[in-house]
């Protein structure tokens, strides 16, 4: 009798100890995954281009920036940051951390960094190029929808820094 204890036990043991390898496996993997995501939209945003972004959202996700509702990515590449990328010569992240937290099918990150654009001279207008260096923080909400994490909810800000 007491050999079918300790077998049970033992078995039970093994299997909880599986089962919590397993989540934190299956965790890390999810929240790799969703750093990914954050990246490739860090690095397209570096590299002046929104190509390649529309499949990191959602068709219906909102984006706010500095507390103002800018709509769903698609409008928000449209009417502010696809026209805005046009007039940057530069635009770097630095100082860059990040924050994932991962549960079941839903992520939540938050972004810290500085960033510096450096905006265009333009001729015809009369101005010069010239540096804008910022302190900025997202916070992003990431759904995984067919296997993908995407972004269903993105809020930025920032505060200017003197250079």
């Amino acid at each position: 009798m007491k050999v079918l204890k300790f077998i049970t036990l033992l078995t039970v043991f093994l299997l909880t100890v599986n089962l919590t390898n397993a989540q934190v496996t299956s965790n890390t993997k999810d929240t790799k995954e969703v750093k990914a995501v954050m990246k490739a939209y860090k690095d397209a945003i570096q590299n002046l281009t929104t190509e390649g972004t529309f499949e990191l959202f959602t068709p219906d996700a909102i984006i706010f920036e500095q507390g103002k509702l800018e709509g769903t990515y698609k409008e928000y590449i449209s009417h502010h940051l696809g026209p805005e990328l046009g007039h940057f010569k530069s635009f770097i992240f630095s100082d860059y951390e990040i924050q994932t937290t991962v549960n079941s099918s839903y992520a939540y990150t938050t972004e810290n960094y500085i960033y510096t654009i450096v905006l265009k001279g333009n001729k015809t207008k009369d101005t010069k190029e010239r540096t804008i260096k910022s302190k900025g923080v997202a916070t992003s909400i990431l759904q995984k929808i067919d296997g993908k994490w995407k972004i269903i909810h993105s809020h930025t800000s920032f505060k200017k820094l003197k250079i």
